[in-house]
């Protein structure tokens, strides 16, 4: 068994396709498929079950995933030190799109200007994405609203933001300076699609109060949901630091919700397991000074 072995393993898990694996790996498929076969020959068991032209792990390939990221991480942490990666290397950081919007490319201009032989690699996904990545070691950090599930991943605030009611200034609801959580759940929702955190802070707030809701559109895409929200088709919830600079036109206007219910906390995350370089802590310095 070696790193390729695990390596292969790791990319055909994910994937759960040969095909995208090889391609991944820009191997041969006959490479992967006989990597498989050597790894199952090495510890006596199926990893893999083959039915109708596609695989699904085992239990025993189930069990062993966590394990090889784990591996797999360490062998990076080990390269890391011999190729002295906090001067030349890179990080790989997700960030939310509200973040990934209004926030993330500030903390990459001034750590590029501190740190000029670093490279960040970026992805702007939503959270239950983001969280998935760190998980599976494709992240090593990400900037989020509000925690993830995963008891496997570390979390520490780094400031806060809220969520607004934003309509066309024609809109009833336009009339009050502020909007509570009964009369949204009274009219047509625009808001973003399901996994996203500003998606589900509203649902929670909806549901402990047993507020019935109606959701009109549903997009990854903020600027759908304003352009929707401008034509009087509903209104849409999001976070107020990232429209603001839409209502130059006259088109919409924000409502603050009552009460602040829809505050989100901004919080850096990496998984328990993860070994932070210098480099890394340089950037979660910066998003400490720049995110409040």
């Amino acid at each position: 068994m070696t790193i390729r072995h695990l390596r292969i393993f790791a990319e055909v898990y994910r994937f759960e396709n040969i095909t995208r694996a090889a391609e991944e790996l820009h191997l041969t498929q006959p490479a992967v498929t006989r990597a498989i076969r050597e790894l199952e020959d090495y510890y006596g068991t199926r990893l893999f079950e083959r039915m109708y032209h596609r695989i699904f792990p085992t239990e025993s390939g189930r069990r062993l995933y966590p394990q090889v990221l784990q591996l797999l991480d360490s062998f990076e942490r080990i390269e890391t030190g011999l190729r002295n990666w906090d001067s030349l290397g890179y990080i790989r950081v997700g960030a939310t799109v509200t973040l990934g919007d209004t926030v993330l490319p500030g903390l990459t201009r001034r750590f590029l200007e501190e740190n000029p032989g670093v490279e960040l690699k970026v992805t702007v996904a939503n959270g239950d994405s983001l969280a998935t990545a760190l998980c599976e070691n494709r992240l090593d950090l990400a900037l989020m609203e509000d925690a993830p599930a995963s008891p496997d991943l570390h979390t520490e605030e780094i400031g806060s933001d809220y969520l607004c009611a934003v309509m066309a200034p024609a809109y009833p609801l336009a009339e009050k300076e502020t909007v509570s959580l009964e009369d949204l759940s009274k009219v047509p929702l625009l808001v973003r699609e399901v996994g996203s955190t500003a998606r589900t802070v509203l649902h929670t707030a909806l549901k402990v109060r047993n507020l019935p809701y109606h959701i009109a559109w549903e997009s990854i895409s903020t600027d759908a949901l304003l352009g929707a929200a401008a034509e009087g088709l509903g209104v849409a919830i999001l976070p107020e630091a990232r429209v603001k600079d839409s209502l130059h036109s006259g088109r919409l206007c924000i409502r603050p919700i009552e009460g602040n219910l829809l505050k989100r906390r901004r919080v850096a995350v990496w998984h328990k397991e993860k070994y932070l370089t210098a480099s890394m802590n340089r950037f979660l310095d910066l998003c400490y000074r720049h995110t409040r």
